[in-house]
């Protein structure tokens, strides 16, 4: 892992160079995860761009911040993801879930010049159930097993894949965990998106009960230059579920 410093911090990331010319895409995790959600991504032989995969601050091997769920957080977060494309050129963004949020809020409020935004299992609006708030302030494990239920993070994944996806889980934390979710209940931009002029690809899993299809085609209608993609046999996790459709649909955008 290499690191970045940047507003008293430091954001670590990986970095996986490609034997083309192409810039870099960079990777954003979702809420409790770290770079390792993208591991089918930047562990591709056949890639044609590089990759970069980082870990938001309080995640993996970044210093965590000081920070309240939502504006304050979204906006410690933009400032990681900035600071790592800006160290190693990366022109396109992919963010999944909490790191479309970001992506979202990156294109909004920073006048960075991305080429295009992979906008996968987000949306304009991320409103996180009741019950979910209240298991992640009382009872964590209860949380981390609704998540890993049918057609949440996965649809039909094998066991091992729970059981790595739990265990990073708990390993970021309960703390860090709920101000993710807290910070993507928060986050609602639907009255902007129409501001976001990067070309963008909406991409979802078909079982997705956490940001459903129906989340992705309003981005798809609403933002000024995106298309919509769905992956078949896949929920919330669609990179990590079916990495081979994820890859063909970010290789055909970028």
């Amino acid at each position: 892992m290499e690191k970045v410093a940047h507003h008293g911090r430091e954001t670590a990331y990986r970095h996986v160079a490609a034997g083309t010319d192409s810039p870099p895409v960079v990777f954003v995790h979702g809420s409790g995860g770290t770079h390792l959600a993208w591991a089918n991504q930047y562990g591709r032989r056949d890639a044609p761009y590089s990759s970069v995969a980082l870990d938001l601050s309080g995640h993996g091997d970044s210093d965590d911040v000081s920070t309240d769920p939502g504006r304050e957080t979204l906006s410690a977060y933009a400032a990681d993801v900035l600071a790592v494309a800006r160290e190693t050129g990366a022109e396109y963004l992919v963010g999944n879930s909490l790191g479309g949020a970001v992506a979202l809020w990156i294109a909004l409020e920073h006048d960075h010049p991305f080429e295009g935004l992979v906008l996968a299992g987000t949306g304009a609006k991320l409103a996180v159930l009741d019950s979910l708030r209240e298991w992640l302030a009382d009872d964590f494990e209860r949380a981390i097993e609704f998540l890993h239920g049918e057609d949440r993070l996965f649809h039909d994944p094998d066991p091992e894949m729970v059981d790595r996806s739990a265990r990073l889980m708990r390993e970021t934390g309960r703390r860090v965990t709920r101000r993710d979710y807290l910070t993507c209940h928060s986050f609602d931009v639907r009255n902007r998106v129409e501001e976001v002029t990067t070309p963008a690809l909406a991409v979802v899993g078909e079982y997705d009960g956490l940001t459903p299809p129906s989340y992705h085609e309003y981005l798809a209608e609403h933002l000024p230059d995106a298309d919509y993609r769905e992956i078949s046999d896949a929920a919330h996790l669609a990179m990590v579920e079916r990495p081979a459709a994820f890859d063909r649909h970010l290789d055909a955008f970028v």
